[in-house]
């Protein structure tokens, strides 16, 4: 998949979650869960994982329960389970490994690349998480317009510095303009919070932008959908400190 395509792609998915956000509750999470899990198909190819189809599936778990897990907290705060979650597809992922067969060649990369992606796709679980809190559904929407600008400058034909100044500098632009227009969101939180996820967006396109996996279809999945579930856990953390 061209980095055009993929950077049109994730803006897609982004602007999706804006539109969650913006209509707050179930559709969140829905999105949330469905992000998890193409991710959890694409991830074991774009690392090179020795046995994708269990690794698939420990992710998956990981990322659903986490989703759930936020999801059905009746009070803050709302991730008080995830590190439950989390320590659980540990256990899974050394258990993947138990039911290999053919000599457990690269198992320590395999364990590890598996509980990265794990924790990848637990991440997603902090658009629902801030989706919930009180007065967190603009940050949802201000946070997913960022990076989808983001997303969608990366595709523009800058290179290094260049090219991370003039994304970040998109994103943030876009986090103000939203916080302009939705209310109860000052133009300060919507600065803040474009400009970090301008700064991660710029740091995902530079840490994997050159691989070659990216010419197939499952790491292409899985790399359209990282920058938004790694972004949930950001605007968790940043609209937190924003809004309490």
């Amino acid at each position: 998949m061209l980095l055009a395509t993929r950077a049109v792609v994730t803006a897609a998915l982004a602007a999706v979650v804006a539109v969650a956000g913006y209509v707050g509750g179930l559709p969140v999470t829905v999105v949330a869960g469905l992000l998890a899990l193409a991710f959890a198909i694409g991830w074991p190819s774009l690392a090179s994982l020795p046995f994708k189809p269990g690794s698939a599936t420990v992710i998956a778990i990981g990322g659903a329960g986490a989703v759930l897990a936020v999801h059905y907290v009746l009070d803050q705060p709302y991730l008080r389970y995830l590190p439950v979650v989390f320590a659980t597809t540990i256990l899974l992922a050394f258990l993947n490994e138990l039911l290999r067969r053919g000599g457990r060649e690269r198992l320590v990369e395999s364990v590890a690349g598996t509980v990265t992606g794990t924790l990848l796709a637990v991440a997603v679980a902090g658009w629902v998480a801030i989706g919930r809190t009180p007065g967190g559904e603009p940050i949802v929407v201000v946070g997913a317009l960022a990076l989808a600008v983001g997303s969608a400058v990366v595709a523009l034909p800058f290179a290094g510095w260049a090219g991370a100044t003039v994304t970040t500098l998109a994103a943030t632009g876009a986090g103000a303009l939203a916080a302009l227009v939705l209310p109860d969101i000052d133009l300060v939180a919507g600065v803040v919070l474009g400009a970090a996820v301008g700064v991660l967006v710029s740091s995902l396109h530079v840490l994997f932008d050159d691989l070659h996996t990216l010419a197939r279809r499952l790491p292409s999945i899985a790399a359209v959908v990282l920058p938004v579930t790694v972004t949930g856990i950001l605007v968790y953390v940043v609209g937190r400190v924003l809004v309490g």
